[in-house]
């Protein structure tokens, strides 16, 4: 009841505050706001694209590995003379893998021809993707909004068909149904026997929407599948119930062994899993977020010193009264949480302007701009926990001088 009791009085003291210094106290407080609104807004911005990049690298799979020349990565001391020495992953190494017994749940050999031209009677679409593979549906994740995959026929006989995305299907048949139809690939004709279900292009530039799939063995018959220009990778999706680093341990010695590697040559192929850009992006977020509160925690600093500026104001203001209440028998704690309570009540008032300034903004983004910014609870909770650290870091001083103060010289003050 005692604490129930200061916490409304020292509200009711700021409320006091407010009203009779307007201009002192609104300066004062902007600096919280700033200070809270900048931290939360960075925050918040950070975890919404941290939110959609995963999204996007989780459209790769956690359980996926994928066998390449380069390992993902990059910087300053990143030693591409090392690796640009590297074979590609062959077709052989594919055939390998297959037939040894493991515990792989998918396999496929993909190739990837880029910025190429489909056509259907008049119509062209230029800058399209195409990827050749013997097993997508085995390592990938995707929807068939129309018609179907292939059979294991038309993979193994390598039949001219393929699978496209949803704006090419747009773009070609306008008002027709892309199934059954032939479209000229690379000057050959291949019938469509599905489409993509239309996804979007998120932050990573993933997508299926431009993308036309083929099987690997109808490529073969149009170009070299072990040309280096081509990105030829080998995709392997593990086992559900088995953890990723079993899966690439696995794989790194099925590979070895393959590639007939003796224990003390270095690897010549690279495992690379979503988990490495997941890390790379850990890392770039939290030097943003350090940034943020470097940035935030300066307008904090000038807004505590504000709000202790105010508070000693309040304390000289108010010396008589002090005196009066000691007087009658206020113990030195009493006086020192009031002041302390209304330290903390101002603090709160800034911090929650600031983190509706945030919510303000995050709905015109999301309902006028159509951009999504996300203000969870965490960063609501996170707000306001610093405004009550401020708000007792820089009422302390003020609030433990008013506790000291004697009682004959305080009311003689005035």
């Amino acid at each position: 009841m005692l604490f129930f009791k200061l916490f409304i009085e020292s509200f009711i003291f700021a409320y006091d505050a407010l009203m009779q210094n307007r201009t002192r106290t609104f300066l004062s407080l902007l600096g919280i706001t700033i200070g809270i609104f900048t931290i939360i807004s960075v925050f918040a911005a950070v975890d919404t694209f941290r939110g959609n990049l995963q999204t996007s690298v989780d459209k790769l799979g956690s359980k996926t590995i994928y066998i390449q020349k380069w390992p993902w990565g990059g910087g300053s001391d990143y030693p591409w003379w090392k690796y640009m020495q590297r074979p590609v992953p062959t077709y052989r190494d594919y055939a390998a893998l297959k037939a040894k017994n493991t515990s792989f749940t998918g396999l496929s050999f993909d190739i990837w021809l880029n910025n190429r031209t489909i056509k259907y009677l008049s119509n062209s679409i230029e800058g399209v993707d195409i990827t050749a593979s013997t097993g997508y549906n085995k390592t990938q994740n995707f929807e068939i909004s129309a018609g179907r995959y292939f059979t294991e026929n038309e993979v193994n006989s390598g039949n001219g068909v393929c699978i496209i995305g949803a704006d090419l299907a747009e773009g070609l048949f306008v008002n027709l149904n892309a199934i059954g139809k032939n479209i000229k690939v690379m000057g050959r004709n291949v019938k469509v026997v599905g489409v993509f279900a239309k996804e979007g292009e998120d932050l990573l530039g993933i997508t299926s929407d431009k993308l036309v799939l083929i099987p690997l063995n109808f490529a073969k018959n149009i170009v070299d599948i072990q040309s280096d220009r081509y990105d030829p990778q080998i995709t392997v999706r593990g086992n559900e119930n088995a953890a990723i680093e079993e899966v690439e341990s696995e794989l790194r010695g099925v590979l070895r062994s393959v590639k007939r590697l003796s224990p003390a040559t270095e690897d010549n192929f690279a495992l690379n899993k979503t988990t490495i850009i997941s890390a790379q992006l850990d890392q770039l977020f939290g030097i943003v977020d350090i940034a943020g509160w470097i940035i935030g925690g300066f307008s904090i600093l000038v807004g505590g010193f504000g709000i202790a500026n105010i508070m000693f104001v309040s304390v000289k203001e108010r010396t008589n009264i002090i005196g009066i209440q000691k007087s009658l028998g206020a113990k030195n704690y009493f006086i020192l949480l009031q002041f302390l309570f209304e330290a903390i009540a101002l603090c709160l008032i800034g911090g929650l302007l600031g983190l509706a300034v945030v919510y303000l903004l995050t709905t015109v983004a999301t309902y006028i701009f159509d951009f999504k910014i996300v203000l969870d609870m965490a960063n609501v909770i996170r707000g306001l926990s610093i405004s009550v650290i401020i708000g007792v870091v820089s009422g302390f001083w003020p609030a433990f001088s008013a506790s000291r103060l004697d009682p004959v010289e305080a009311i003689r003050s005035k």
